[in-house]
């Protein structure tokens, strides 16, 4: 049985960005108004029996959850090119959902989830990109094999 191990510096970040996604997961499936307070978005002590704001917050929180298992196991399986893709994407996050603060459709708070995302996807992507110098000057340093 191989032992599990994190082998390399962008999966690293995965790992570390995908606890963090789990843990808010798992916080808001459980407590929804929790992440309502993160986020700035007002709590009012009764609902309509018609608001599923609470329900929307669960939901979101599971896709957080189960993003995070992905991103941890992903680390695990060192699995480059999932990591990679994940770089554009969450720049893409950054963007629409600063976009929603600037724009007035969500509070300043919410501002803490783009920063997150596009933290972690200059740590990933910086890290993939010092892994794929690093086996260039390897590759550059081994002899070259010649057949006579």
């Amino acid at each position: 049985m191989q032992r599990l191990r994190i082998r390399s510096a962008s999966a690293w970040t995965m790992l570390f960005f995908g606890i963090i996604a789990l843990i808010l997961g798992a916080a808001g499936i459980v407590h929804p108004q929790i992440m309502l307070q993160l986020l700035g978005f007002p709590d009012p002590a009764v609902r309509p029996t018609t608001d599923f704001t609470l329900t929307f917050i669960q939901v979101s929180a599971m896709a957080s959850f189960n993003i995070g298992v992905y991103y941890i196991l992903g680390a695990f399986a060192n699995l480059k090119q999932f990591f990679l893709w994940t770089v554009p994407f969450r720049g893409v996050t950054f963007t629409v959902f600063t976009t929603l603060v600037v724009t007035g459709h969500a509070p300043v708070k919410f501002l803490g989830i783009p920063i997150w995302e596009l933290t972690g996807a200059i740590c990933t992507g910086l890290a993939l990109l010092y892994e794929r110098n690093k086996a260039r000057v390897a590759a550059q340093r081994e002899p070259a094999t010649t057949t006579a």
